[in-house]
């Protein structure tokens, strides 16, 4: 059995399927994973992301310091009670983990890693720290609930109190309410609220989401709202052997001010330098079949391999995340079970605010009227 969150008896009182996941012990589904993706996208799903590691950055230095840390840069964050999505690097420029890093103010930042990820990067976090004035504190002691879909923020202020602070939050803005911590950040394309707070409190805060109508929803919901959303899935689209730039991600590399050094620098520009060689694109399959991870991909202009596929269960089809030669697009072929099937190139993300995204749907005609 591996590690299990405070809400581990709520999942089983409520007949979730459990499954080992980076250690912990999470509900994959409650009952039917396509029924929590579609409350999601149509209605509030609520997830339980206890395992999250959640890491209180603090000091007359932290603002140095992860300025060096990060690809992204904290001083885009302008005022206290912003959020930012980085990368954080290897000196290859290889991404060792993604992550999200408020600033809470007065030299206090709160950084919340990925939970598959946690011992690497606490070490290499802290092995970074050398002469910055600087503190690290893992905050076992909390746990973490995401509010997500178009209903979640008018259910949510009643299960939190009302409050009025939080409904005026704009995206990727935080607020401290109480023992509350609330940004408007999630993982599923949708709306909503990601709310961090003490471990002993998880219990009351779900059940309350329960009485406001919130499905609960499991990591299987979470995986192809998240695939939908074209969001990246650390250890599959990204990892140590890839970089931002061949990730999707080189909007997350703050290259200026030039002088600010950041671990992976480097690297990075020298792979931009010489032309990013590889980059991750969307597919979409033309036929039945289903998209899986590892997957070959063929195309004119260059090969490549499927990083992340499922069913969508909201275009009724099979996508993928692939990472392809830079010069591949239009039309490519993909392996599936020594077949070699057709499929169709597009721009992620693939559903936004819960329909098709125009260029997955103009793709979708256009194969159609053949």
């Amino acid at each position: 059995m591996g590690q299990k969150t405070p809400l581990h008896a709520e999942h089983a009182r409520l007949g979730a399927r459990s499954v080992d996941f980076g250690g912990w012990d999470m509900p994959v589904h409650y009952g039917s994973q396509i029924d929590e993706h579609h409350a999601v996208r149509r209605n509030a799903g609520m997830f339980d992301v206890s395992h999250m590691t959640v890491v209180d950055v603090d000091g007359a230095g932290a603002r140095d310091y992860l300025r060096r840390l990060l690809a992204n840069d904290i001083d885009r964050l302008g005022s206290p009670g912003k959020a930012l999505y980085s990368c954080m690097l290897n000196p290859g420029g290889g991404v060792m983990d993604d992550l999200i890093v408020y600033w809470r103010g007065n030299g206090r930042y709160r950084v919340v890693v990925n939970a598959a990820t946690r011992d690497k990067d606490l070490a290499w976090m802290r092995s970074q720290a050398g002469h910055f004035a600087v503190e690290l504190r893992e905050r076992a002691d909390l746990a973490m609930l995401a509010l997500q879909g178009p209903q979640a923020r008018a259910r949510g202020a009643g299960a939190l109190g009302g409050t009025d602070r939080a409904l005026a939050l704009g995206p990727f803005e935080a607020a401290e309410l109480g023992e509350l911590f609330v940004s408007r950040t999630g993982y599923t394309g949708e709306d909503g609220w990601e709310v961090i707070l003490p471990a002993t409190l998880a219990v009351e805060y779900w059940r309350r989401c329960l009485d406001a109508g919130f499905v609960p929803c499991g990591l299987g919901a979470r995986d192809t709202l998240r695939l939908e959303a074209g969001l990246n899935l650390y250890g599959q689209d990204m990892d140590e052997e890839a970089t931002p730039l061949e990730s999707g991600l080189a909007w997350t590399v703050a290259w200026e001010p030039a002088e600010r050094e950041f671990t992976g620098r480097a690297a990075l520009e020298a792979q931009k330098s010489q032309g990013v060689a590889r980059k991750l694109v969307g597919l979409l399959l033309d036929g039945r079949g289903v998209l899986r991870g590892r997957q070959r991909v063929r195309a004119a202009g260059g090969d490549g391999e499927i990083t992340s596929g499922s069913f969508s269960p909201t275009l009724g089809r099979s996508i993928a995340l692939a990472r392809v030669s830079r010069e591949a697009q239009g039309g490519c072929e993909v392996e599936i079970r020594g077949r070699w099937l057709g499929a169709r190139m597009v721009k992620p993300p693939f559903v936004r605010n819960g329909k098709a995204c125009a260029g997955v749907v103009d793709v979708i005609e256009k194969a159609a009227a053949g």
